[in-house]
């Protein structure tokens, strides 16, 4: 049967959970009928836009939070384009889609970030509906004004790899494993202040394995721990976050959370923002967390890596194309950051030169959604120095990038079928220690797979152009997507660059294709708490790489995942 509903007024219900057993908790997800949490950021416009859809409930899919604004799997109506009612922050019609343009990183009943969760409105406790509800809002006075919020995530991960990083290091035929926990507690202070602290513990095992470094094997050590202030300044919500914390306000192909290791990014220092009704603008100055050491509670900081800048979002006024709404979000940016790792080198005809980079990144993302049509497009220029190791010589950097990705979505279908194609330019240069550097660098760990599953391939001197398929059948739990990424080398005359540095081959490669990388990703959201995610991929390398020495190879990837 299909429905006609008024954005903005019919009231949303979420899909019923599949019964489960979690080992341990004896736990049973339920039904949940939520109704759109009003606040003064959150006030629906007067107008109505009326769609046709086969139904009204939200999919349970989106449980699970996913990056970007193709990347979630949703239905669409207005109200479905919002997370179930208070699962996000009072941040009005920033909240759009997964949330992620309020700048606290994707949202659905969870949050990337586990501290971007909003549990406010359980202090009703008729609305607590699911069994680890009395976790998420523990009040702790009468007045219900000082509250505890817990958090948890348990991660199983494994993957095989035949020929990893194309036959040029790890080990053939190697088959992984890693497992993290995260722990955290969101104290309410009132209004205006609020402390969360987040628990990490990881181990890796497996068979031929490799690469087990303090990124995959961690003894109990604080991921987080920050203090926040906040309250209304000059009609804008405003906060300032002091201490260890994520950083999700980047575009996720430029700077995510390192996700293929167990340990994520984090970041030291302080963040300001302040959010009115239409404009956002956000600063902040951090080092990253030095987590080099076995030991625990030995992380410590890293002032050798350092990240800090500036960005606005601006919702740009709503338009139509093809008579429907389109609603968009403009980002303008400014990233800056230093760094030294693998990543920080000039190839050259006979060895590697490490050294220090500084770059900033000042560049533009515009994005958004209609009923139909889902779109991103971004650009970038960096500019900045490259130091070498052991002198005080340097050279000058200008690289540039430019992503994009547009797709059509057929609602109305069973299937609900995204059809679209990505297109990504990242510069490179004719590699040497003399002139201007021309390679643009991502050093903080871009969304895995939004380039290349198998991170084989980095987001340096390569052309990338791929069409994106994905299904999401009508009340199922599952979306699949396929994509395959064909790649060329933006210069010829440059290097080829890993995830960890440029390769080396042993004979000279000749030519720009570098090869097509055909792969897939099934997300099973199994219940509100458990997600199965399969990746699959198979590296084709071009005949001219395979001559220079590279390996063509298969990569496949498991990942159960249980949060509360």
């Amino acid at each position: 049967m299909v429905f006609s509903v008024p954005r903005y007024r019919q009231e949303r219900r979420l899909s019923a959970g599949l019964f489960v057993l979690v080992a341990g908790l004896g736990g049973q997800a339920h039904a949940q009928t939520a109704i759109l949490k009003t606040n003064p950021l959150e006030q629906p416009p007067a107008d109505e836009e009326w769609i046709k859809v086969p139904s009204t409930e939200r999919p349970i899919i989106q449980d699970y939070p996913h990056a970007g604004v193709v990347g979630q799997p949703r239905r669409i109506t207005a109200k479905q384009n919002r997370a179930p009612n208070g699962h996000q922050g009072p941040w009005g019609d920033f909240n759009y889609g997964n949330g992620e343009a309020a700048g606290f990183g994707p949202v659905g009943r969870y949050g990337a970030a586990a501290w971007a969760e909003d549990w406010s409105y359980l202090r009703d406790k008729s609305k607590r509906t699911d069994f680890f509800d009395p976790l998420k809002f523990i009040a702790l006075n009468n007045s219900q004004t000082i509250w505890l919020t817990l958090s948890g995530e348990s991660r199983l991960r494994n993957w095989y790899e035949e020929a990893p990083f194309l036959g040029r290091s790890g080990k053939a035929q190697s088959g992984r494993f890693g497992v993290r926990n995260l722990l955290g507690a969101d104290l309410h202070l009132g209004e205006h202040v609020r402390l969360f602290g987040q628990l990490i513990n990881a181990d890796a095992g497996g068979w031929r394995g490799y690469g087990y470094s303090s990124t995959y094997r961690k003894r109990l050590d604080l991921q987080q721990g920050f203090i926040e202030l906040k309250g209304k300044v000059a009609g804008a919500q405003t906060g300032f976050m002091f201490g260890r914390q994520q950083f999700l306000d980047a575009p996720s192909y430029m700077l995510y959370n390192r996700e293929t290791p167990n340990v994520p990014l984090s970041w030291n220092g302080g963040r300001f923002y302040a959010l009115w009704p239409r404009i956002r603008v956000n600063a902040y100055d951090f080092v990253q967390t030095k987590t080099d050491s076995y030991l625990m509670f030995h992380n410590t900081e890293d002032y050798g890596t350092r990240l800090y800048g500036g960005n606005t979002t601006m919702i740009v006024p709503a338009f139509t194309v093809a008579g429907e709404k389109v609603h968009s979000f403009l980002d303008l940016f400014y990233i800056r950051y230093r760094y030294s790792s693998g990543l920080s080198a000039v190839p050259t005809a006979s060895r590697v030169l490490k050294g220090t980079s500084s770059r900033g990144n000042l560049g533009f993302r515009w994005y958004g959604t209609s009923a139909s049509v889902e779109y991103s497009v971004g650009a970038l220029y960096q500019g900045g120095a490259f130091q070498y190791a052991g002198t005080q010589r340097k050279s000058s950097v200008r690289a540039w990038a430019v992503n994009a990705i547009v797709g059509y979505r057929h609602t109305p279908s069973p299937l609900h079928p995204f059809l679209g194609v990505q297109a990504d330019v990242y510069s490179g240069g004719s590699d040497g220690q003399n002139g201007t550097i021309h390679t643009y660098m991502a050093p903080f760990n871009p969304q895995t797979n939004y380039l290349d599953t198998t991170t084989y391939i980095s987001p340096s001197n390569l052309i990338s152009l791929s069409p994106v398929v994905s299904i999401t059948p009508w009340k199922g739990f599952a979306s699949l997507r396929l994509k395959a990424p064909f790649m060329w080398r933006q210069n010829a005359n440059g290097a080829i660059w890993s995830s960890s540095g440029p390769y080396t081959f042993a004979r000279s490669y000749r030519g720009g294709y570098v090869g097509v990388v055909p792969q897939a990703s099934l997300t099973l959201q199994l219940d509100h708490h458990l997600t199965w995610q399969i990746y699959g991929a198979r590296f084709m390398a071009s005949k001219s790489l395979r001559a220079a020495g590279a390996q063509s190879g298969s990569y496949a990837q498991s990942n159960v995942t249980f949060r509360f």
